[in-house]
């Protein structure tokens, strides 16, 4: 059994896991180090495997992955899409080995190995040859659906090709990664710096933005490659081999690594980790270690799979790329609750390829371990290349002129005292108007895991916060087309795509009191204005968002402790932003996942006058928040439906009602869809959905199963 301490690290590391998961998987913007995020899902391993009692079904050990966002149509995989076990070193690798061999007494084994590419997993799904949807990850079971964008990859084949003695599969899920190769990463990167652009932070990241961008149009202007690696289902029959899959999959014109190789030992397989280490610099795409299969399919099925990865196969990954450097300072950054994170301002230096020059030191308890001095030599590593973070100083070449940094005594955006909350490592500004905090909240407000509000990029946050045009959430449905046309915008294309792609250091200075609503450009260079017609789609945008579900806009709101899931919980317990602000911490914590913390956070949040005030305002600027309520015993219940054609009502709003009462709504036709609701200009789902006998219904049949006389509001 384990002790309390045991249990509550368990707790906390899953809770660290679970939210550097969102980030990486959801949000394509990492806060940790491969290397960070690998000893801490460790430890929750080595803790699990002491402690049987520790072990829980919904620990990230047994999934991989994050929950998909809802801004994508849900993708069910015909097979999970698992993770991959990593190893680090030799020792790992021939005990992965020796697994192997004990549960192939007597066989001979042969390992497929390849680069392990250091870019974003997709799921073809081929019917009868032809591409019918591409789906992320997800959380391994379900994945976004990203189809239109899949297709607008240049190097993905829409249809197989018929070979002579190679039969095409009725069903076929082709796995591999998208990459963007070096070259182009380069040129993309040069190119949006001279247009004013932020530029991306590694391959990965632009490659994981382009895939899962809401225009297809924007993944069609990057440069995407797609290289298979794997499949999931096959229909029917399978592979002899893994190695035998990688051949039949060239001659399908799918771009496989031409690093593959198949290999008779272990021995032989270190050699080739090497190798490839040695000349990772040369090849076309980053990546961060090798994959080791066992390249018998027959074998790999013996061996299975545990929850979260397969049994079968490892990710022996690289040592993580270091270089040296000075700490020239270290100065405080303001999060949207008023969090002040430390930074290490570098001299700059290349560490695998990249110029780093700032990286995050979290807090003071880190910098405190650590000892990270202002005028430090350190050692700054990026390992799997992508957040940079400072591994420690090098003690010494310390010359005793360097200093301990102090959190500031007042917050560097707005001046007000800050504080230490007893038992937490932040410091914080608790200043409400302060400015970098409020644009920080809005940033969150508009994403897409919120109230989703295409357009408000950071520059125009920025803007409409440092010139006292926007001090509330309220205030962003009170724009109006003149203010924001006059504003500066990131001149790459429309603005809507600066919202998920532009990263500008906040301006530290407070808006004034009664600063005007006309935007003056900044000295030296011109100023690139938003103009009518990009304004009128943020306010059409907007205007857009006035009507939204009650839990992305209780997500929206930033209260302390309070993630998507729980805000969904929220959502369908009270039903109405003026009942949760009335709830009190008993109530809060007889609702299912709600504990005492996050209870409390919520009444101190409604607690405030000016939160109060503002669900108020939010009525009087038309903010309609509706709650999606779950059913197993509606019209619907048990009944799965797809959406094609237009229909007279968003299809977000038409999903909904389906979920309420009791139906699922599947993105693509099989023999197992109840139900196709064709609006005008179906498409080819409806001759799928002939073919395979689905039942088709238009609109009208749809309300009249779901109880209502006219079209859904």
């Amino acid at each position: 059994m384990a002790n309390g301490n045991g249990k509550q690290r368990a707790l906390e590391l899953r809770r660290m896991i679970a939210a550097h998961n969102d980030a990486y998987y959801r949000n394509d913007a990492p806060t940790v180090t491969d290397a960070e995020y690998d000893a801490l899902f460790r430890e929750l391993e080595t803790l699990e495997r002491e402690h049987p009692d520790l072990q829980d079904a919904d620990s990230p050990t047994q999934r991989p992955g994050a929950t998909p966002v809802a801004r994508f149509e849900a993708a069910p995989h015909l097979r999970p899409m698992l993770s991959l076990a990593n190893v680090f070193d030799l020792l790992t690798l021939e005990e992965f080995a020796t697994r192997v061999k004990k549960a192939l007494p007597n066989e001979t084994v042969a390992y497929a190995v390849e680069p392990k590419l250091d870019g974003v997993a997709l799921c073809l799904l081929y019917d009868n040859g032809v591409l019918v949807r591409g789906a992320t990850r997800g959380d391994g079971s379900t994945g976004e659906d990203v189809t239109p964008n899949a297709r607008a990859i240049a190097n993905i084949p829409t249809t197989l090709p018929k070979k002579k003695g190679i039969p095409i599969p009725i069903r076929l899920e082709i796995r591999g990664e998208v990459v963007i190769g070096k070259e182009d990463f380069a040129r993309l990167n040069s190119e949006r710096e001279e247009l004013g652009d932020s530029v991306f932070a590694n391959p990965r990241n632009s490659a994981a933005g382009s895939l899962r961008q809401l225009d297809a149009a924007i993944t069609a202007s990057r440069p995407l490659l797609f290289f298979a690696h794997s499949h999931g289902w096959i229909e029917p029959g399978d592979f002899e081999s893994h190695s035998a899959f990688l051949g039949i999959a060239r001659s399908w014109g799918f771009t496989v690594s031409d690093q593959c190789r198949t290999l008779d030992s272990i021995e032989d397989v270190q050699a080739y980790h090497a190798e490839l280490g040695e000349k990772r610099d040369s090849l076309e795409v980053d990546i961060d270690g090798v994959v080791v299969k066992v390249d018998s399919r027959r074998q790999q099925e013996i061996l299975g799979e545990v929850a979260r990865a397969p049994r079968w196969a490892v990710a022996y990954k690289f040592k993580p790329r270091q270089a040296t450097t000075r700490v020239l300072e270290i100065t405080a950054s303001v999060g949207r609750l008023g969090t002040l994170t430390p930074v290490a301002e570098l001299e700059p230096v290349v560490v695998g390829g990249v110029t780093v020059s700032r990286a995050s030191l979290h807090n003071m308890d880190e910098i405190e371990r650590k000892d990270v001095r202002i005028g430090d030599l350190v050692t700054v590593e990026r390992a799997g290349d992508v957040i940079p973070f400072v591994v420690g100083p090098v003690l010494e070449a310390r010359t005793g002129s360097e200093t301990k940094f102090k959190m500031p005594a007042k917050c560097p955006s707005c001046g007000f005292p800050v504080s230490r909350v007893e038992g937490e490592a932040a410091y914080r500004c608790n200043n409400r108007p302060c400015p970098a905090q409020l644009k920080e909240a809005l940033r969150h407000f508009a994403s897409k895991g919120a109230v989703d509000i295409d357009g408000l990029g950071d520059r125009i946050v920025s803007q409409l916060v440092d010139h006292g045009v926007v001090r509330s959430f309220v205030d962003l449905y009170r724009l109006n087309v003149e203010t924001l046309a006059e504003l500066e915008r990131t001149p790459e294309r429309v603005v809507e795509a600066a919202a998920e792609e532009v990263s500008i250091e906040a301006n530290a200075a407070p808006p004034a009191e009664n600063a005007p609503t006309k935007i003056a450009p900044k000295r030296g260079r011109k100023a690139i204005k938003v103009g009518v017609k990009n304004a009128q789609k943020i306010v059409d945008a907007i205007a857009e968002r006035r009507e939204c579900k009650l839990d992305r806009l209780i997500f929206g709101l930033g209260i302390r402790h309070v993630g998507e899931t729980a805000a969904r919980v929220l959502a369908r317990k009270y039903g109405s932003l003026g009942e949760l602000a009335q709830a009190d911490v008993e109530s809060l914590q007889d609702v299912n996942s709600i504990g005492a913390e996050m209870a409390a956070s919520v009444v101190v949040y409604f607690a405030d006058d000016a939160n109060r005030r503002m669900i108020a305002e939010f009525d009087e600027v038309g903010v309609q928040p509706r709650v999606v309520q779950a059913t197993t015993s509606g019209a619907l219940a048990g009944k799965t439906l797809v959406l094609t054609g237009s229909l007279s009502i968003p299809r977000s709003r038409a999903k909904d009602l389906i979920q309420e009462a009791g139906g699922n709504v599947a993105s693509s036709i099989s023999a197992n869809v109840d139900f196709l609701v064709a609006g005008s200009e179906a498409g080819s789902k409806l001759a799928k959905a002939e073919k395979l006998g689905v039942t088709i219904i238009d609109e009208d049949d749809l309300n009249r199963m779901l109880g209502r006389n006219g079209p859904p509001s």
